[in-house]
């Protein structure tokens, strides 16, 4: 009881801000598709919203996005431009989490890692990081393309490694994150740190941009983001009814719908047949996996940012905040990684953060000046559904 009462406080600090959003992004639909497609009031189409699930929007950023304040630059020009290649874009993620303080990869790493998709056989892309003795045997296994997504996935995924060395020395049931959450917080929060500031301070930009692109930026990611919340919430709550039994088979279909109406705010496109099951499109439904761990992460590793940058001395906008550089931020990282599973995991948040509850509003700080103008654009429109 206590753990489903706990991600309902989580998510009413940051449902107010979810709701704006989808005010913001129904409205625009409604201008490209017409009423009778996208009403006024009401769930959204989910087969509008640019990705199968419906859980992440940024596919559509074209539509919802603020047309005056566009962002400023195109990494991934910027990546191609200066001739990065695979093993540049690692380096490079590598002189990140040097900057912090942490020892470089091992010499195995550049050996053994997998960075370019072979010619001579079938290999799964998907970007994973492994510590094969868990040791020192730490491994990338990624096909990259030089691209600003893969930039900041190879950041993301260093983070796991760095994680994996960091907490080697634990006895072997502690050798993994302080919960499930953790691990994917620490990735996503150091991609945080990818910021014009940060891309100006290694050559990438010639100047740090100003603040008028800084919407276009905020609302990709909180297409990406902040649109993935319900969704990261409301798998789990309807594997715990079924589990729970409080519905029969021949209603699995119907709860998974009415949770996604009431948490995301998006309904079926069509009538769904008697004998759909829909939830079985997501893999980690048949594959049992634990999908609440994704809804944290996301609250985390803003959380996580937030108080790195505060200990790095940052004075700006947490939107505009990097810890490149910052040896303190690292020293206060690393204290954590290095805990491993080894302490209950409020203490592991309580040597980051200083607090040992989880807070979603980090992320209302690092969006509010997008929360204010989606305020100002849904003035004259009725929200919710």
């Amino acid at each position: 009881a206590e753990f489903p009462a706990e991600l309902d406080r989580i998510w009413g600090q940051v449902e107010p801000l979810y709701k704006a959003l989808h005010c913001h992004v129904r409205a625009r639909l409604s201008d490209r598709y017409g009423t009778d497609v996208v009403a006024l009031q009401g769930p959204i189409p989910a087969h509008l919203l640019g990705n199968m699930w419906a859980q992440s929007w940024e596919n559509i950023y074209d539509i919802a996005g603020p047309g005056e304040s566009a962002a400023v630059y195109d990494l991934t020009a910027i990546l191609n431009e200066q001739g990065f290649d695979a093993i540049r874009m690692v380096k490079t993620a590598e002189a990140f989490f040097s900057s912090l303080g942490f020892d470089s990869l091992p010499d195995s790493f550049w050996q053994r890692s997998l960075f370019v998709k072979p010619a001579d056989r079938d290999v799964v892309c998907h970007p994973s990081a492994w510590n094969v003795d868990e040791k020192e045997d730490l491994r990338l296994k990624m096909c990259i393309d030089i691209d600003e997504a893969d930039f900041k996935v190879i950041h993301h995924e260093l983070g796991h490694n760095y994680y994996q060395r960091a907490y080697n020395q634990e006895s072997y049931l502690y050798r993994t994150s302080a919960n499930g959450a953790f691990h994917e917080a620490v990735g996503d929060a150091v991609a945080l740190s990818i910021t014009p500031e940060y891309l100006a301070s290694i050559g990438l930009l010639e100047e740090v941009p100003d603040a008028s692109g800084d919407l276009g930026l905020l609302m990709k990611e909180a297409l990406l983001k902040i649109a993935f919340l319900p969704f990261g919430l409301m798998v789990d709550q309807w594997r715990w009814k079924v589990f729970a039994g409080e519905v029969t088979a021949e209603e699995y279909n119907d709860l998974w719908w009415a949770l996604r109406e009431q948490y995301q705010g998006v309904a079926a496109p069509r009538d769904r047949p008697p004998e759909a099951f829909d939830p079985g499109a997501k893999y980690h439904v048949p594959m049992n996996i634990s999908y609440t761990r994704y809804f944290l992460a996301q609250i985390l590793h803003f959380q996580f940012h937030r108080a790195l940058c505060d200990i790095a001395g940052n004075e700006g906008p947490v939107h505009r905040c990097s810890i490149y550089g910052s040896q303190l931020a690292g020293e206060r990282l690393n204290a954590m990684l290095k805990m491993g599973r080894s302490k209950p995991w409020p203490d592991a948040l309580e040597a980051m953060t200083g607090t040992r509850e989880m807070d979603a509003t980090a992320i209302l700080d690092y969006f509010a000046p997008l929360q204010e103008w989606l305020e100002e654009q849904n003035a004259a429109r009725e929200c919710g559904w």
